[in-house]
């Protein structure tokens, strides 16, 4: 599993982790966002048996290979990436080393040690400026308005194109907004919690008129360990190489000014607003058609946003001490 000192990886790992699987976790543990949030994962992770952890950069095209060498993974869980949409419009470098090169190094690694199953993460990002909702996984994802979603939407094509060529069975998931605890500092939930407890104002862009497809952690990891042994089948999609895509998320968008609200109610302080005008690379709504993943993993996303900002919050305040 790469990625696994990050938000999803973490959780995912821990799931697999439960079910008495061998894991062998890959993080490179940079400075995105606070190092010591990823180490904090890292050590619970480690105090699992069947965990193993290897420090190396996707891009290393050398140690990845030799790391699958190595270990000729039966099935890999490719969630690392450099993350962040405003990120990517200053530092788009960082993008093409990691998003790009360093999946090229993931697909060669399956595809010369007889990997049975690549499940990879994309992001919800590659709708880009659609209007249609909700977003179905057979929409048009060709107009991307941020370079980390041009990465996710070659990332699907490339992993396409291994599977035609080589049969390798591949798996994408459009992520939508995932949220929980040990989320990531830069995500919107995080940033407010943040924000409200220093008495700082929080950051509304587009004056607070944004909705998103906001999906628990634990819907999201116990769906991940599941889908590890659903392999693509040859033709399954519409008959073509046994390569499949899915969306995940809540099939129920929130409203950005409600998600506030269930905030300020769990903290006990009232949010400061600045109203601000839409960011360059942003979209105003997200929304998962979820049907496809219903249908063939019994997916049916069962924590309330209600539910799940209360565990978060809860979580924040141990975690930090607040």
């Amino acid at each position: 599993m790469t990625g696994a000192a990050g938000f999803i990886g973490f959780h995912v790992a821990r799931a697999l982790l439960a079910e008495g699987r061998r894991v062998v976790g890959l993080d490179n543990l940079n400075a995105y966002y606070d190092p010591s949030l990823k180490q904090a994962r890292l050590g619970m992770l480690r105090a699992s048996e069947g965990f193993e952890f290897v420090q190396a950069d996707l891009a290393d095209r050398a140690t990845i290979a030799a790391l699958f060498a190595s270990h000729r993974f039966a099935s890999v869980i490719h969630l690392a990436a450099q993350a962040g949409v405003r990120h990517s419009i200053d530092h788009p470098h960082d993008y093409a080393d990691a998003n790009l090169e360093g999946f090229v190094n993931i697909l060669e690694g399956c595809r010369r040690n007889g990997c049975g199953h690549l499940l990879y993460a994309s992001s919800s990002s590659v709708y880009g400026a659609n209007t249609k909702l909700p977003f179905s996984v057979g929409d048009r994802t060709d107009h991307p308005v941020s370079l980390y979603a041009a990465t996710k939407k070659a990332n699907e094509l490339m992993a396409y194109s291994y599977s035609h060529l080589y049969r390798l069975p591949v798996t994408g998931l459009r992520f939508f907004t995932i949220y929980g605890p040990w989320g990531r500092p830069d995500m919107a939930i995080f940033l407010f919690t943040k924000a409200i407890l220093e008495g700082r104002p929080i950051k509304l862009f587009n004056h607070g008129n944004m909705r998103r497809d906001f999906t628990y952690i634990d819907d999201v990891s116990s769906l991940v360990s599941r889908l590890v042994d659903r392999i693509p089948r040859e033709g399954e999609a519409e008959g073509g190489p046994p390569a499949r895509i899915y969306n995940v998320g809540n099939n129920h968008p929130e409203e950005l000014s409600r998600v506030v609200t269930l905030l300020e109610k769990e903290l006990g302080r009232t949010a400061v607003k600045d109203m601000l005008p839409m960011q360059p690379g942003d979209v105003m709504e997200t929304f998962a058609d979820v049907g496809d993943l219903m249908r063939d993993a019994g997916f049916r996303p069962q924590t309330p946003i209600e539910e799940g900002i209360r565990r978060f919050v809860n979580w924040y305040r141990e975690h930090y001490g607040i």
